[in-house]
């Protein structure tokens, strides 16, 4: 189990009692006398058009719009490593635009071509890219791989700086706790994630903060070991908030096909399916609900939903103090994220949309690329690293459990437990 106030000491300790220094404590120390600029190196799989690298690399080239203005981040991109290079590439292209050096290898790139440690702050980006699945159907993304490389020069050279790791942390669970032990051990800032519980919401609120809840609700769409995560990011960016905090997850289904038709008409999560109450709060936030020919705002019926949604998939977890997790993925039924839950002794769910704004802008990576600055900067992360760590755990158990004919998995490895910052961190203005 990884204790979120151990952590949180660790990361607080004096820099003088560890064997590592860090480059980003103080504007001083992480900039050049006078330039106020900082030095940054993206690690990345590929880098194309709508790729990861696309959405959020650029945004430390060209900078983003946030509250009425373009703001750009206070830093250089000096150096990059791309470990492929599709056809339609433009890691080249923006090499040539921007300035910085594509070097062969991830530690070239993190010292710059020198030979210590060279910039203040990495970008890993391990998605997309001809990777080979594993037995269970995971993408094996390089993500632990690269990681390693780079503190394996914090280590040799004796000196860290804040990392940043997009999406889950890994495909192996193992590797993925090993990351986060890495940098308790080393005592650098480190932050992941998906950019959903950073995007704007349709109403613009929060989980309360101490909630009493009991069940909670994600429908979505794509596919699984891709955005599912992005769904059960959504899910714990809520659940988080509430009393007693994170506790862990003890237990994971996950469930496709036609079984996912007889859990929508169990009628409660004991039954074996949901509470329908949060299930239609979903549908009646989404902007993307689908409708018959001629018809507007006609909530679907039964008949309907199984008639558009091909492949329906559900993940059903339940956290160790009891709360009750569905994650539906309905394809053909809705195109967007919508979050619903049960509080305590209220009589409807609390319930919001998340809003992913549509190409070509794509400000929701901008929302994420905010939270990774800020963590760049101030060399302190703005949300639990616990939270990725979790729901990579999560992402490998359903995985699992549908290469296991979809029962249902005792989950102790999941003791994950931390409590969230009560201050809000997705974007509101």
């Amino acid at each position: 189990m990884i204790d979120r106030r151990t952590f949180l000491g660790t990361l607080g300790a004096a820099c003088a009692a560890a064997p590592f220094a860090s480059t980003a404590t103080s504007a001083a120390a992480a900039a050049p006398s006078g330039s106020g600029r900082r030095k940054m190196a993206v690690v990345t799989t590929e880098w194309r058009f709508h790729s990861h690298a696309w959405h959020m690399a650029e945004r430390f080239l060209a900078g983003y719009p946030i509250n009425g203005h373009w703001h750009h981040p206070p830093f250089d991109v000096v150096a990059a490593y791309v470990d492929q290079f599709p056809d339609n590439d433009l890691s080249r292209d923006r090499e040539k635009q921007f300035g910085f050096k594509i070097y062969p290898s991830i530690a070239e790139a993190v010292r710059n071509g020198g030979d210590q440690l060279a910039v203040d702050a990495v970008l890993i980006i391990g998605e997309h890219g001809n990777y080979p699945n594993n037995e269970i159907g995971q993408k094996k993304y390089p993500r632990y791989e690269f990681f390693k490389q780079v503190t394996d020069v914090f280590r040799e050279d004796g000196r860290t700086t804040p990392i940043f790791n997009d999406k889950h942390l890994s495909w192996n669970w193992k590797w993925a706790e090993e990351m986060v032990g890495i940098s308790r051990e080393m005592k650098f800032p480190f932050l992941a994630g998906s950019s959903l519980p950073m995007t704007w919401r349709m109403p613009s609120i929060d989980m309360p903060y101490g909630a009493d809840v009991e069940e909670i609700m994600c429908v979505a769409i794509g596919g699984v070991d891709s955005y599912d995560f992005h769904a059960l990011e959504v899910l714990q960016c809520m659940a988080e908030r509430r009393k007693g905090g994170e506790s862990g997850v003890v237990a994971m289904q996950a469930i496709r096909g036609d079984a996912v038709w007889g859990a929508m008409n169990a009628g409660s999560w004991k039954e074996g399916g949901w509470d329908p109450q949060l299930f239609e709060a979903c549908l009646s936030r989404s902007q993307t609900l689908h409708q018959g020919e001629s018809y507007s705002d006609r909530y679907p019926t039964d008949e309907q939903i199984r008639a558009w949604v091909a492949e329906p998939i559900l993940y059903r977890y339940e956290h160790a103090d009891g709360l009750k997790a569905t994650m539906l993925m309905m394809n053909g039924l809705v195109d967007d994220f919508t979050f619903a839950a049960k509080l305590t002794g209220e009589s409807q769910p609390v319930s919001t949309l998340f809003y992913l704004p549509p190409n070509p802008n794509v400000v929701y990576s901008a929302a994420l690329m905010s939270k990774a600055e800020e963590m760049f900067v101030t060399g302190k992360a703005p949300y639990p690293i616990e939270r990725t760590l979790l729901t990579t755990g999560l992402v490998a158990a359903a995985m699992k459990s549908l290469a296991s004919d979809q029962v249902r998995l005792a989950t102790p490895h999941l003791d994950v437990r931390y409590r969230a910052p009560q201050k809000s961190q997705f974007w509101q203005a």
